[in-house]
């Protein structure tokens, strides 16, 4: 049995050969309909999703499965005072494998200690999301035709978003892959990111608080909302909160094939005349989402086999 708690968990092999299988559902789906007939996933989010959870059952009954769960720990027995661990042993008597995000860093990594079947971590509080970094990889490396030699722009909250954090930690084992980190100070990147995984890895990058300096040079630009619920007082989240806004104007400045993404939800970060700009590509990201997710769910249930 295996689990997926963070991008690092697979290898750039396996990565490659998830986004081959995504790939092909992309464009067979009716030849994976029944892929994972008579499996269930238990989808247990402590937090509000729109995307993840509803492209984590989209994914399940696109494989012919089934779904059980809860949308909030105020529906679950959490509420009550029962524990991760507790939740786990008995989810793991209903279900075949299970997603889980939970407010608390850590709390998918405890579930599979004590669990009976696999477990996803569709995010933990500030720490990873590696199912987004998978619809990430998916999602460049289907724009741009590669995962390699690519200058990364990554704008906004850098400090809570964990999208950024494990998106980071998976394209650094990408030969030629350069990150311009654009956010206020209070919002960089945190030390252990900066010092563990860019520095460590010996990866090039600049720190930068100017977007429009930066737009002209960059492959990819990823867009972050700054995350109210991340922070301790609203003075702060009010001060920080405009801080960087794409507009139709900006984007005259970056590549033609420059493409943007944004792991959602949107707040006022991109402005909505930017939708209509060919290059903006995080509504089709979302749809990618479900294809990345399939693949997974069939990986850890080992359902790709009979396909």
């Amino acid at each position: 049995m295996r689990h997926l708690l963070n991008p690092l968990d697979l290898t750039v092999d396996e990565i490659n050969d998830l986004l081959d299988l995504a790939n092909d559902i992309e464009t067979h789906r009716e030849k994976y309909a029944h892929a994972c007939e008579g499996k269930k996933l238990a989808s247990l989010f402590y937090e509000p999703s729109t995307r993840t959870r509803l492209s984590f059952e989209a994914a399940m009954l696109n494989l012919g499965g089934s779904i059980l769960g809860f949308a909030s720990a105020d529906a679950s027995s959490a509420a009550k005072g029962e524990s991760v661990a507790d939740t786990i042993r008995v989810v793991s008597c209903y279900a075949d494998i299970c997603a889980m995000r939970h407010p608390k860093e850590g709390a998918p990594r405890v579930a599979s200690q004590f669990s009976q079947i696999p477990v996803i971590n569709a995010g933990d509080g500030g720490h990873q999301h590696p199912t987004q970094t998978l619809t990430d990889l998916l999602t460049i490396r289907s724009l741009k035709g590669r995962l390699d030699h690519l200058t990364i722009g990554l704008c906004g909250d850098l400090k809570f978003g964990r999208t950024v954090h494990s998106l980071i930690n998976a394209l650094v084992r990408y030969t030629g892959i350069r990150f311009v980190l654009i956010s206020p100070q209070e919002l960089r990147v945190p030390s252990y990111v900066r010092e563990d995984v860019l520095v460590a890895n010996n990866v090039d990058f600049l720190e930068v608080d100017n977007l429009d300096a930066a737009l002209p040079e960059l492959d990819i630009l990823y867009m972050t909302r700054v995350q109210k619920e991340r922070f301790f007082n609203e003075e702060d989240y009010i001060r920080l909160k405009d801080s960087y806004i794409l507009t139709k104007d900006k984007m005259k400045l970056a590549k033609d094939d420059m493409y943007i993404l944004h792991p959602l939800p949107r707040v006022n970060e991109i402005s909505v005349q930017v939708d209509s700009d060919p290059r903006a590509a995080y509504f089709k990201q979302a749809q990618y989402g479900v294809y990345v997710r399939m693949a997974l769910i069939m990986t850890l249930l080992e359902e790709g086999k009979s396909c």
